[in-house]
C-alpha cells in the first residue's frame, strides 16, 4: 500500500466544434459518475469524475464561454479565466482544422497559465500523412511552447490511453474531493436537470429563471435510448405563461436545445417531455426545498 492516492481537477478547455464532447466521453468512459458543481470547489460545470481505488479526476468543461454569445451574468463569463486558475492540470482541445490563433486572447492566457498544459491535437483522421501533423504541431509549438502534445482521434479512441495515462501521473497526491460511490442513476437525473436549467437561464430574462426549479420525473434508459420526463416548476401563474411562450415556442426551444445537449453527452437518442407546473412561492416553503432537494 505505498502507493498514496491521487486527486485533482482537470480542466478541458478550446473552442466549439473541435470535438471535446467525444473526447471528454472518452475520458470519462464507463467509470462515470456524474455530479453538478452547485458551489463546490469550481465555478464551471462539472462534466464527469472518474474514480478508481488509486485516483479520482474531477474533469469540468467549459462549454461555449471562450466567445460568449449571452449578456448572462458576468460571473458565468469568468468561467474560462477561472478554468486556467483552479485546475491542476489543463487540457487544451483544438483539432487539425481549426486555425491556432482563432482566440489569441485567451490563448496568451493559457501560455501563462502556471500548471501543466496538454495540447490535445483531435481529428488527426482527417489528415492524409505525417508531414500535416508535424506542421501542425510545429505551429502550436510556437503558440504553446510550454505545453506536451498528444495527436489524438477521440472518435477513433487512437491515443486516448496514452493521454490518460499523463493526467493520472501528473495528479497531485490528495484524498478524494468527492464520494467515490458512483451515484449513476440519481447523478445522471441531476446532470439532465442541470442542462435543463441552463438553457431557462439562457431563453428567459429578469427573475424567471430564478424562480424555476427542475424535477426529473420519469427516466428510463435503454442501450440505445433514454426516456425522460422533466416538470418545470415555476411559483406564479404569470411565470408559466412566460415559459411556455406564445403556442408553445419558448419551451419547445427549451427542450430542442436541451435535448441535443443530453443526447450529445450519453450518446443515445433522448425522448424529452417537459411541462410547467405552479408551486406558488416555493423558494420560501422548507418542505418544497426539502422536496427539491436544498435542504438535507
Amino acid at each position: 500500500m505505498g502507493n498514496q492516492h491521487r486527486a485533482g481537477f482537470v480542466n478541458i478547455v478550446g473552442n466549439p466544434n473541435v470535438g471535446k464532447s467525444t473526447l471528454s466521453n472518452r475520458l470519462v468512459g464507463e467509470k462515470l459518475s456524474i455530479i453538478t458543481s452547485k458551489a463546490q470547489t469550481t465555478r464551471h460545470r462539472i462534466i464527469g469524475i472518474v474514480n478508481t481505488p488509486d485516483y479520482q479526476i474531477v474533469f469540468s468543461d467549459t462549454p461555449g464561454v471562450l466567445k460568449p454569445k449571452f449578456k448572462l451574468q458576468e460571473s458565468m463569463l469568468d468561467f474560462s479565466t477561472s478554468a486556467l486558475i483552479d485546475a491542476d492540470v489543463l487540457l487544451y482541445v483544438t483539432d487539425v482544422v481549426e486555425t491556432p490563433t482563432k482566440n489569441q486572447e485567451f490563448l496568451d492566457k493559457v501560455a501563462k497559465a502556471n500548471m501543466p498544459v496538454l495540447l490535445v491535437i483531435n481529428k488527426i483522421d482527417l489528415l492524409k500523412g505525417n508531414d500535416d501533423l508535424l506542421a501542425i504541431i510545429d505551429k502550436w509549438k510556437m503558440l504553446l511552447p510550454q505545453a506536451e502534445v498528444f495527436p489524438t482521434s477521440a472518435t477513433e479512441n487512437f491515443n486516448v490511453d496514452n493521454l490518460m495515462a499523463r493526467i493520472v501521473e501528473l495528479l497531485p497526491v490528495n484524498p478524494p474531493y468527492f464520494g467515490k460511490d458512483a451515484l449513476t442513476d440519481r447523478s445522471a437525473r441531476f446532470f439532465v436537470t442541470e442542462i435543463i436549467r441552463e438553457k431557462i437561464l439562457l431563453t428567459y430574462d429578469k427573475e424567471v429563471p430564478y424562480a424555476t426549479q427542475v424535477i426529473v420525473e420519469k427516466y428510463d434508459e435503454t442501450d440505445t435510448a433514454i426516456h425522460i420526463m422533466a416538470v418545470i416548476y415555476v411559483e406564479r401563474d404569470s411565470q408559466k405563461g412566460i415559459v411556455i411562450g406564445h403556442q408553445g415556442r419558448k419551451l419547445k426551444h427549451v427542450g430542442i436545445e436541451a435535448r441535443k445537449d443530453i443526447e450529445k453527452f450519453f450518446d443515445k437518442h433522448v425522448y424529452l417531455q417537459m411541462y410547467v407546473k405552479v408551486e406558488p412561492d416555493w423558494r420560501n416553503q422548507e418542505n418544497k426545498l426539502r422536496t427539491f432537494g436544498y435542504i438535507d
